[in-house]
């Protein structure tokens, strides 16, 4: 089965959650990927590591077998990023310090993570796609 992809903002992030991790029994991984938002003017991330690492994460996960979920978490502009009460730098869930980070989410906590400077090579994408 192919990768299932939702989106979520900031606003609508608890709701997309609660959906994601009702269906994640279901799946062989259920992973969160935090991202920059695009910049309106480029339709390309402000974060030149969110740039590189989300194709490469799409394309590993889309060859990857079994069922795999994929919530794209977008964390907002520069500003609302870079803000220290940012509500996903304060959530003890995910306590993120950069974006991008691919976390893979397991009995309702992370179980494994990426962060930006590792985010977009494979062998680490793989490593953590076959955390068992």
């Amino acid at each position: 089965m192919p990768m299932k992809a939702s989106e979520a903002t900031l606003s609508t992030f608890d709701e997309a959650f609660e959906k994601f991790t009702s269906e994640a029994a279901n799946n062989k991984a259920n992973l969160i990927l935090f991202l920059a938002d695009n910049d309106p003017s480029t339709n390309l991330s402000w974060c030149p590591d969110c740039v590189r690492a989300e194709p490469v994460i799409c394309k590993k996960l889309e060859a990857a077998s079994g069922n795999v979920a994929l919530l794209k978490a977008y964390a907002g502009d520069r500003p609302t990023w870079r803000n220290p009460h940012h509500p996903w730098r304060l959530d003890s869930r995910f306590k993120l310090t950069g974006v991008p980070t691919l976390v893979r989410w397991e009995n309702g906590s992370v179980k494994a993570r990426l962060e930006d400077h590792e985010a977009h090579l494979e062998r680490k994408i793989d490593a953590l796609l076959s955390d068992d």
